[in-house]
């Protein structure tokens, strides 16, 4: 399976993508999709879209798993990022992915172990799990959300069996 993980953001957007074979995870590519601050939000979420759907056609992926967005204190700030978050949800959805959603802490606890990791304790745990993988912490990020999804479906898939 391909795994599509997302971390959103108006200014970048991280991703990351691996195979999952079993309890196997291997790291594939990373990047950020990044759009410029002084343009007009429609533009900056329009290139967005465009940014995303270039990772999905060249990934092909089977499934994307995207972080919850943080909440800021500025209001203002907070409805931005949650456009974009809109927009990243949305990308996947719209060629039929299935796209789960995960809280910030249950990221950090399934790659680091602590709930309130710091970003740089989750760069380096995403880089001994995943060797190859490299780059900033947005990109650090969307990979530990695809590894957080892979953890949790290959949880649920065991209850299921167990359960059946």
């Amino acid at each position: 399976m391909r795994l599509l993980g997302l971390d959103p953001g108006l200014r970048c957007t991280g991703w990351g993508v691996i195979d999952v074979d079993g309890n196997r995870l291997k790291h594939v590519a990373q990047g950020v999709v990044t759009t410029a601050s002084g343009t007009e939000l429609a533009s900056r979420l329009s290139e967005l879209y465009r940014g995303l759907n270039r990772v999905l056609d060249e990934f092909a992926p089977d499934v994307a798993a995207v972080e919850e967005v943080f909440v800021n204190k500025n209001p203002v700030s907070t409805l931005k990022l949650g456009m974009a978050r809109g927009v990243v949800l949305l990308a996947p959805a719209e060629r039929g992915l299935p796209v789960f959603e995960y809280a910030t802490n249950l990221v950090k606890k399934s790659v680091v172990g602590v709930g309130h990791a710091d970003k740089t304790q989750v760069q380096m745990m995403v880089r001994r799990l995943l060797p190859g993988a490299s780059g900033g912490t947005d990109a650090s990020d969307a990979l530990a959300v695809a590894i957080c999804h892979a953890h949790h479906a290959a949880s649920a898939r065991a209850m299921a069996r167990v359960a059946s």
